[in-house]
């Protein structure tokens, strides 16, 4: 009942139950967020390390930057270099 709640949170932990329920479906989905819930309480019950929480935004960024690592890694065992290309420029209109 606790992950089902996360589904409209702002926080990391809604996030990162919104992305697999696309991919796996609202079950699975649920079932993983209930666990990563249930590894949380036991590090903060155990350890007594205070909970960080995340916007959505941090976790968004986070999430890229650990993407672009594992894909940097992935070309380079691969043998392949990638390099980050910038944004495209918006086209000016030209007067007709």
């Amino acid at each position: 009942m606790a992950a089902w709640s996360l589904l409209r949170s702002k926080s990391d932990l809604g996030a990162s139950l919104r992305r697999p329920r696309s991919r796996l479906g609202a079950p699975k989905a649920i079932t993983a967020t209930a666990h990563k819930l249930a590894r949380i309480f036991y590090t903060v019950m155990r350890y007594g390390v205070a909970y960080q929480k995340q916007s959505e935004e941090e976790f968004v960024v986070d999430h890229r930057k650990r993407m672009e690592k594992n894909l940097q890694r992935r070309a380079k065992e691969l043998g392949y270099e990638l390099r980050k290309i910038g944004q495209p420029e918006p086209e000016q209109p030209t007067a007709a």
